[in-house]
């Protein structure tokens, strides 16, 4: 390609709209432009990137036995209704109607369509198993869409689902899944590490996320470098301490006249934190409970919902907490109170602590466990750096991480829901199991780049780069510069590269930035040395060049390349 013919509008300045380094520099170096909030357009040399993603994306999932196909995006409701999941996504799903008043969602995942084929056309165990994988469009109305591509409205996902005659090969389909998923994360040069995690709307029995560790990312991963364990803040397992309750003192009332947060009360008790249980007020659904936890936690309110089983978990309002205790908000407290009430597994082992007295300035202080009214004592708080290890009890680490993939044992969930039932070799009728696994298209490109730029911008990874290798003539004017240069690309196009020969009549400098932007991994520059056979020679990711004959070039592309 001729970069005169290429549609590339470069930006110099940081777009005001971009928050993170990869949104920066998507826009700046022309891959994509906001459309509308949460909505992007990928402009070309971006969707030369999507698309190298997308081919190696089928190139591993082909050599598991996946086999392509393409679902619609529009979904009927009763599809979803008869799933059960209708209500499950909440606001976050695009619901319309046609001119005949029918229902429908524009799909925020696939499970149902995919179901609901495999119902429809296979019937004996002797079709089983299947892994069917798409690369669609998914539409989630997120409340507030971020980071360019990271968290949009409208994305490009890979879904893929199993289905199987028993959990043996549920276990083999999904052991396929993870092993594509760990080639096409090395494919696209991407530092990452398979932590588990929480199925949320999607159900099952056990789910994993591919995770690219970045200061920027929205989860939190704990994770122990002792024995490799690793999983994210929604499912990470803390460990219940094993500390003898001692109380010497009573129960006392004290009063604490406008004061109703943790530091407040710290001050005013002249203590820290971890002596005190913080009672947080919730709407499950239709019934109302308390979680407590300790003053210094955070109350995890997956580890929360996933224990009430309710589909929708969300804090009471003011009107609420004065129902239920009688106070104001901020002076809840487990002692008498007439509500479901659990706590986390470490309050089970406080003595003596302060916790609100369900009365407007009031706490209680020497509060002991006899004293409260709890139902269920339950792991509900956030993982911290230096908890101890689930598995082998060393200190865990916590870092950010953005989420590329995620890997589900749905079982039966949506094949039983579904009548989604096959036979066995014995006539009798069964449900087949099933899994899911995703990868976010346009996810995975931010990653990448989170992972692989610098100040001049874009370093991509030879597996995704638009361009493997751009030529670039200092003088287009000088004759035997151009000559070379076509020389070059022509030969390196003969070889079935994608080369970019930048055939503007600009600046070297002008040249040299763009090339640099947009990230394209060899570069090859014919300069004043023309005249002697030789090029200045550079990859992206080094910071020196070397000059070489332009007989040597071929070879040197081979080796850096990895051609055969």
């Amino acid at each position: 390609m001729r970069y005169s013919k290429l549609f590339v509008p470069t930006l110099r300045e940081v777009p005001a709209e971009a928050e993170i380094e990869s949104h920066k520099l998507m826009i700046r170096a022309g891959l994509i432009r906001r459309f509308a909030s949460g909505i992007y357009n990928f402009l070309p040399l971006g969707y030369k990137v999507f698309r190298n993603i997308e081919n190696i994306i089928r190139e591993e999932m082909d050599k598991q036995d996946g086999q392509e196909l393409h679902m619609s995006a529009l979904i009927p409701a009763e599809v979803l209704k008869e799933s059960g999941r209708w209500d499950v996504f909440g606001p976050e799903m695009f619901k319309l109607r046609d001119r005949s008043n029918r229902e429908f969602c524009l799909g925020p995942t696939h499970e149902e369509s995919f179901t609901v084929s495999i119902r429809n056309e296979v019937r004996s165990y002797k079709a089983l198993p299947q892994i069917l994988y798409q690369i669609q469009t998914k539409f989630r109305d997120e409340i507030r869409p971020r980071f360019g591509v990271m968290r949009s409205r409208e994305f490009i996902m890979k879904d893929a689902y199993s289905f199987d005659a028993d959990e043996h090969g549920l276990d083999v389909s999904y052991k396929k899944m993870h092993d594509a998923y760990c080639a096409i994360f090395d494919r696209c040069g991407l530092d990452y590490t398979v932590v588990q995690a929480d199925s949320g709307a999607m159900g099952g029995s056990g789910s994993e996320e591919f995770m690219v560790k970045s200061a920027v990312g929205e989860a939190a991963i704990a994770y122990c470098n002792s024995c490799g364990y690793a999983a994210n803040d929604e499912k990470a397992q803390c460990v219940e301490p094993r500390t003898e309750i001692v109380s010497t003192k009573s129960i006392e009332k004290v009063k604490t006249p406008d004061i109703g947060t943790i530091d407040d009360l710290c001050n005013f008790f002249g203590c820290q934190p971890a002596l005190f249980a913080k009672t947080l007020i919730y709407k499950a659904d239709d019934e109302v409970v308390a979680a407590v936890v300790r003053g210094d936690r955070e109350l995890n309110e997956t580890k929360l919902t996933n224990l009430l089983g309710c589909v929708e978990l969300e804090m009471a309002d003011a009107e609420t907490v004065m129902k239920v205790t009688g106070a104001q908000v901020g002076f809840a407290g487990p002692v008498g109170l007439k509500i479901k009430t659990i706590a986390d597994l470490e309050v089970k082992h406080m003595a003596d602590f302060i916790t609100g007295a369900n009365e407007t300035d009031y706490h209680y202080s020497n509060v002991n466990l006899s004293d409260c009214n709890i139902e269920v004592f339950w792991d509900i708080r956030n993982i911290v750096e230096g908890d101890k290890c689930p598995v082998c009890g060393e200190p865990v680490k916590i870092d950010r991480g953005i989420e590329v993939g995620h890997i589900f044992k749905l079982g039966t969930k949506y094949s039983e829901a579904l009548g989604c039932r096959f036979l066995d070799e014995n006539g009798k009728e069964k449900p087949m199991i099933m899994g899911s696994y995703g990868i976010g298209v346009a996810r995975t490109m931010a990653a990448v780049i989170e992972q692989n730029c610098d100040e001049k911008g874009i370093i991509w990874p030879l597996g995704v780069a638009p361009y493997k290798v751009i030529v670039i003539p200092v003088n287009t004017s000088k004759e035997e510069q151009m000559e070379m240069a076509e020389r070059i690309y022509k030969n390196l196009l003969s070889l079935g590269l994608e080369v970019l020969l930048d055939d503007r009549n600009e600046r070297a400098g002008v040249k040299f930035n763009d090339a640099d932007l947009i990230g394209i991994p060899v570069r090859i520059t014919v300069g004043k040395r023309a005249s002697e056979g030789f090029v200045e020679y550079k990859l992206r990711k080094d910071e020196e060049s070397q000059d070489i004959a332009e007989a040597d070039i071929m070879s040197r592309i081979a080796d850096d390349i990895g051609m055969s």
